[in-house]
């Protein structure tokens, strides 16, 4: 989603600007811009990739100070004049904004009633003419937007440049920013990946923070006045560089870094002599998993699908009862919150706006809540101050790949570990440990030889849609096969409990529908033929992800076995040839599979 990229120092700014903006583009955006100060604010902007702005910049701008966005639409279409950034009428102040101002519409009625020429439609481009009021009555630049932002409701990471000043007033509520501090030099983002080519040295703003950057420092301080208690944070380098390594794109990299990842997830983790797991970052005492009433499971997306593995996994291993919820919904329902119970917030980017909603909602009514997260000092990580790094590095293609498998690998290391608190044997432990230890090998064994994706995409990739089945363990992972297909090739898919399928989605079935099954060796093995069975009835065709060996092949048009594991752990495994289905029909199609269209990797607007 919406990027942030900006620059004060003693060298050319354009350029470390256009790099910023490219080392954002795996968020998801529909348009790009620039301005730089250089005596007056030049400003640059178009829709389209960083690769179309840089088409219109002259061969060199002058100016060592500036700031960048990319833009994910939401108030206004798709237009050159909607991109950011935005200025006021006389081109002194340029503002760049990602979030949503709730009150926009009331706030451009005022301004319009006094004169003021809007010419966006954003809700962001308000801003900049409230700031110019407050600077034309003789305040401040910071006091300026502060008294612009305490008349605002919603939620902002905010970068203002100012053509009479020498500095960059930055602010967050909701959204995120981070500034960074080098040597007579600072940088300001949105994502502190894009950060760490310059420097270690790092600020992650807290909600109400305001901030005055320029080439002498940083100077933090709170939207309703005082001192900030905000402070440096070293950058670790888990993340280094992000390439290609000879792929073709970084969804087919990311695919076949899964074992690496995974590796890397579980390394450490592992307590094969007493079956179960370590996750000392939960903080959770054995005392604290023995007496918890429930397990609660928060994410959106990608994120969801995991968690709600993660539910069955704990109800299954401890006994208790687990529900997942989505992160969009959950606040808003006004949930009861046991103080007692276990909270987790599911999210790769750790920036996801919908669940850092859930998590204060959690915080707010006395509970407490953990983060299962990929990207280190994210919001929700600091937020809760206690979880799991995933460890997947950096996933740049914005359908979630390694990401996934990771999330789901912690939640099941968490279900191990609360089991054995509560319920199954060590000797059950040490076995399903043994099997976790080869999954990344088997998941080597399997890229190796995929078996026939090519012949299911040539089943699917003209299909009027798509279902999925699966049953138990599997149906989640039916659901994020369902949901990788739609981001990827934008073909309507349903994803359902293989059982469920008759109350419905049946009624969609005709001669040559494809319905994707996944069926590993499990207790819901023939009552998932059953549902099979109704399938072939329609005149379906069935592409089967089963388990090598197993004579249930013999039910498919298509059959692409997995090596057999622990079914506690087939979805690590069963995920992977539903994700080559749709990356290989998307290219199939033609479409851009690390880019899909209306898109984004880190959702920061609820």
């Amino acid at each position: 989603m919406c990027g942030i990229f900006g620059f004060v120092g003693n060298r050319s700014a354009a350029p470390l600007l256009i790099e910023g903006l490219r080392r954002l583009e795996y968020r998801g955006y529909d348009s790009t811009g620039l301005v730089v100060r250089n005596g007056s604010l030049q400003m640059f902007k178009k829709v389209g990739k960083v690769s179309e702005l840089t088409k219109i910049l002259p061969n060199h701008i002058e100016g060592k100070m500036g700031i960048a966005h990319t833009r994910w639409a939401t108030h206004g279409p798709v237009t050159d004049s909607n991109a950011h950034p935005h200025m006021n009428m006389d081109e002194s102040i340029a503002l760049v904004h990602n979030g949503i101002i709730d009150n926009a519409k009331s706030l451009r009625n005022r301004l319009e009633s006094k004169g003021v020429e809007l010419t966006s439609e954003t809700d962001s481009e308000v801003l900049v003419h409230m700031i110019t009021i407050g600077l034309n009555s003789g305040q401040e630049p910071l006091e300026a937007v502060r008294q612009t932002l305490m008349r605002v409701t919603g939620t902002w990471g905010l970068c203002v440049l100012f053509k009479e000043y020498n500095q960059i007033i930055c602010a967050r509520n909701g959204s995120p920013l981070i500034i960074g501090q080098g040597v007579g030099e600072s940088f300001v983002s949105s994502d502190p990946h894009a950060l760490s080519q310059h420097t270690q040295n790092i600020f992650f703003l807290e909600d109400g923070d305001m901030a005055i950057v320029s080439s002498d420092g940083i100077d933090i301080s709170r939207l309703e006045g005082g001192s900030s208690t905000t402070s440096m944070t070293i950058l670790e380098d888990e993340w280094g560089e992000a390439d290609m390594a000879g792929y073709p794109n970084f969804m087919l990299k990311e695919i076949h870094e899964q074992p690496e990842a995974l590796r890397r997830c579980i390394s450490g983790r592992l307590d094969k002599s007493n079956g179960s797991a370590k996750l000392g970052g939960l903080k959770l005492e054995p005392v604290r998993l023995r007496n918890s009433p429930h397990v609660r499971l928060i994410g959106c997306g990608t994120a969801l699908n995991a968690c709600r593995i993660g539910q069955l996994a704990i109800e299954s291993l401890a006994r208790i009862p687990a529900v997942a919820h989505v992160s969009s919904e959950f606040r808003y329902n006004d949930p009861v919150i046991n103080p007692n119970a276990i909270h987790f917030a599911v999210s790769q980017s750790g920036e996801t706006a919908d669940t850092i909603s859930a998590v204060k909602e959690i915080q707010l009514k006395g509970g407490d809540a953990h983060g299962i997260i990929n990207v280190v000092g994210s919001s929700i990580a600091r937020l809760c101050g206690q979880g799991v790094y995933i460890h997947s590095g950096p996933e740049q293609a914005v359908a979630s790949t390694k990401a996934f498998t990771n999330m789901v690998a912690s939640l099941l290391l968490f279900a191990i570990r609360i089991g054995r608190t509560r319920s199954f044997s060590r000797e059950r432990g040490r076995n399903i440990i043994e099997n976790f230890e080869r999954i990344p090998q088997l998941m080597e064994t399997y890229l190796s030889n995929q078996g026939p994706i090519d012949e299911a995409v040539e089943l699917v990739k003209n299909a009027k849609s798509i279902l999925y089945l699966g049953r138990g363990l599997s149906a989640p992972v039916a659901s994020e096969g369902a949901l990788k297909m739609l981001e990827l090739a934008y073909i309507p898919c349903l994803a359902y409990p293989a059982g469920e399928m008759k109350h419905g989605p049946i009624a969609l079935l005709e001669e040559g529908s494809p319905v994707i099954v996944i069926a590993p060796n499990d207790k819901h093995r023939e009552k998932t033929i059953a549902s099979m069975h109704e399938c072939k009835a329609r005149g379906a065709k069935i592409i089967l992800i089963h388990e090598d060996g197993d004579s249930i092949s013999e039910e498919a048009d298509i059959s692409i076995a997995i090596p057999a594991c622990d079914s506690l752990l087939s979805p690590l495994l069963s995920v992977i040839p539903t994700q080559l289905i749709a990356y290989k029909t998307a290219l199939a199609l033609g479409c851009d599979v690390d880019r899909p269209r209306n898109l984004a990797k880190s959702v920061t607007v609820e």
